[in-house]
């Protein structure tokens, strides 16, 4: 079930439209609404692996989370564990470099949204 959602997540990625998009290595400043709408904030760090996958982790309120993402076109996606969950976030990237995405859990009804933006 993981390795489904995971492949679900690049080919998400992999249908929508090409762009000239970037998604930058480095540190990211993380501003979210959890599934109850509450807010969250923290940092994240991506590390580059290839042309189009990366390495993304976060941390949130001292949550520690980590997964494996892909950039295609506008579109940004990482499949990632939270604890013993499973999540999908897909953002979009904006013109200026921000990521806004929005996310879900396995399991969970509803989705949150989150949004990064590059620490200069």
């Amino acid at each position: 079930m993981k390795t489904t959602l995971l492949i679900a997540a690049f080919t998400l990625a992999l249908a929508t439209g090409a762009g000239a998009q970037t998604v930058n290595a480095g540190k990211y400043t993380v501003e979210g609404k959890n599934l109850d709408g509450s807010a969250y904030s923290g940092t994240a760090e991506i590390t580059l692996a290839s042309e189009t996958t990366c390495i993304i982790e976060w941390d949130t309120a001292g949550v520690k989370s980590s997964g494996a993402c892909m950039l295609n076109g506008d579109a940004f996606a990482a499949a990632y564990m939270l604890e013993d969950e499973l999540g999908l976030i897909v953002y979009k990237v904006m013109g200026n470099g921000t990521l806004e995405g929005a996310w879900t859990m396995t399991g969970k009804d509803g989705s949150g949204t989150e949004t990064l933006t590059e620490v200069k």
